[in-house]
């Protein structure tokens, strides 16, 4: 009879699960020995618990299924509860099973023991535990369609070790996910009436449209109708920014010309997203007396802080699809609405070249690469000043990929770009990461290396925490506090992985960056950022 372990596995492979994450713990040995056993499911072995989980959130973006990791109770829960808050935060599907103590010592203070539905609620979408082997099929599919269902999020799975390992007669359930909600024929053709008669509408794109077809539906719906899109934060890759319909992101610090012209639209056609502080700049837009059409699958989100005109509990594919009996138009001052913010975005786009004693201004490294990679490159970002210029600068179009932490956690661009080099190894992947997060995750460099995947790492090196420091600089002028980095020697920490090493020391470098995109194999580029041109202005000229 199979063990608990072999019929979790066995369900999570019939889903079409082919990869899994792990820091190997012997609180679920077992399950480990199912992963052994089982011909189509690939376990990644990484270095860190929470660069395990940042792998597996960015497979999830990539495949459109759960991401899976697996971790060992306590501490390794407790390093990879970040990728349970950024898979939250970006609306990505993630199962953490975590190895548990024995079920005789749940819920007594056992070694390294902690209860999971405490540490992971508000987090969290779901959390179960098993304490019989029966439940464990049961659980695991919910699990899979909590992850799933509605606004896609994560889920934790307490396992217990003397559990998994016992035998399992339940039977496999099915996946049962619910089918994806359309808005009402009433409420559709509302919805078609007000589109008609706005002048100014925007559209803005989120996570739900992140998804198989979701963007090629986008594409199509906003040039029938002809309403200009901008997209949720750091969704960039949603629409082609090189499209005469794509007004921008709203993201941190927008300039204020356009923030001015956003607060002019007639109607918010908000679809797919949950309208998130940095999405509404501050909660203030949509602005009061704008009309807001708020289309998002979950009714948790909606009506938080903005009045609707309409308020739909319906998936934002759905949306579109409901739509497609209705004939488009739009009044005569659309055109010169949507030209006037499509300006507004091209004018932010421009890097001015300079010089800088301190390296090179990161913005025209960026631009390099948005010129020198190929054009289905997948791009990994960590947070991190550096990353500015790819929201704002660079020029997204299909089919290369952004992946890029919504929720802002550092250690993200390495393991992403782990992940995403081992599930499209035909694609050119390329990760950036400033020195401030290189050394949290960007170790698992090994796991890339190790299983042979081309990873180009790029990584920015200015000796700073340079974005906490601008705010340092802005309120505490001068005083520079717990901001500055001793750095290793990057050259030499990329070359003990084995790769070939570029280092950008100035602007004349910049054609060596571009040389090692395009060249075979694994990379690692070192550039020497300027903090100098990050730095408020004041102080850049000092």
């Amino acid at each position: 009879m199979p063990s608990a372990a072999e019929r979790l596995v066995e369900f999570l492979a019939a889903q079409g699960v082919d990869r899994a994450f792990c820091v190997p713990g012997e609180s679920y040995i077992a399950l480990l020995d199912a992963l052994h056993a089982h011909p189509r499911l690939d376990l990644v072995t990484c270095r860190s618990e929470g660069g395990a989980g940042f792998m597996a959130v960015a497979d999830a973006k990539l495949t459109g299924r759960p991401g899976v990791v697996l971790v060992s109770r306590g501490p390794g829960a407790c390093n990879a509860s970040i990728a349970v808050h950024t898979a939250e935060q970006d609306a990505v599907p993630l199962i953490l099973l975590v190895g548990q103590v024995e079920k005789r010592d749940l819920r007594r203070n056992a070694f390294q023991e902690i209860d999971y539905a405490t540490m992971f609620r508000g987090i969290a979408k779901w959390i179960g535990e098993a304490t019989d082997p029966e439940q464990v099929p049961e659980l695991i599919a919910r699990a899979y369609a909590m992850a799933m269902g509605g606004v896609p999020g994560p889920v934790v799975l307490s396992l217990p070790e003397d559990v998994l390992a016992l035998p399992c007669a339940a039977p496999l359930p099915p996946a049962t996910l619910p089918a994806p909600a359309p808005p009402a024929p009433a409420d559709a053709a509302r919805l078609a009436a007000l589109l008609r008669a706005a002048e100014r509408p925007i559209l803005l794109a989120g996570h739900a449209l992140d998804a198989p077809g979701g963007r090629e539906a986008l594409r199509a719906f906003a040039e029938a109708w002809q309403i200009p899109v901008a997209v949720s934060f750091r969704r960039q890759d949603l629409f082609d920014n090189a499209h005469p319909l794509y007004a921008g992101d709203l993201g941190l610090r927008n300039p204020d010309d356009q923030r001015a012209a956003f607060a002019e639209a007639d109607l918010v056609l908000a679809l797919g997203t949950r309208l998130t502080d940095i999405t509404t700049q501050g909660w203030t837009w949509p602005a009061p007396g704008q009309r807001l059409v708020h289309v998002c699958a979950d009714p948790r989100f909606l009506g938080w802080l903005f009045p609707a005109e309409m308020a739909l509990a319906a998936d934002a594919r759905a949306t579109i699809a409901a739509l497609a009996g209705e004939a488009p138009a739009a009044p005569a001052g659309r055109a010169a609405w949507n030209a006037r913010l499509r300006d507004l975005h091209v004018s932010d786009c421009q890097v001015a070249p300079g010089r800088y004693a301190d390296g090179v201004a990161f913005a025209e490294a960026a631009k390099l690469i948005e010129a020198a990679a190929p054009p289905d490159a997948i791009v990994t970002l960590d947070a991190g000043t550096f990353g500015a210029p790819f929201y704002r600068k660079v020029a997204w179009t299909p089919p290369r990929r952004l992946l890029a932490p919504v929720s802002g956690a550092m250690g993200f661009g390495v393991p992403a770009g782990v992940a995403a080099a081992l599930r499209c190894p035909d694609r050119t992947v390329v990760a950036l990461v400033g020195d401030g997060g290189a050394l949290m995750t960007g170790g698992e460099y090994a796991v890339a290396v190790a299983r042979g995947a081309p990873l180009k790492l790029i990584l920015s090196d200015n000796g700073s925490y340079a974005s906490i420091r601008i705010h340092q600089e802005k309120a505490h002028p001068g005083r520079v506090s717990g901001t500055s980095l001793e750095n290793p020697d990057f050259a030499q920490w990329c070359a003990a992985f084995r790769v070939p090493v570029t280092v950008v020391e100035n602007r004349d470098d910049l054609p060596k960056l571009a040389a090692a995109l395009r060249a075979p194999g694994a990379a690692a580029v070192v550039v020497r950022t300027s903090l100098q041109a990050v730095l408020p202005r004041r102080l850049a000229a000092e």
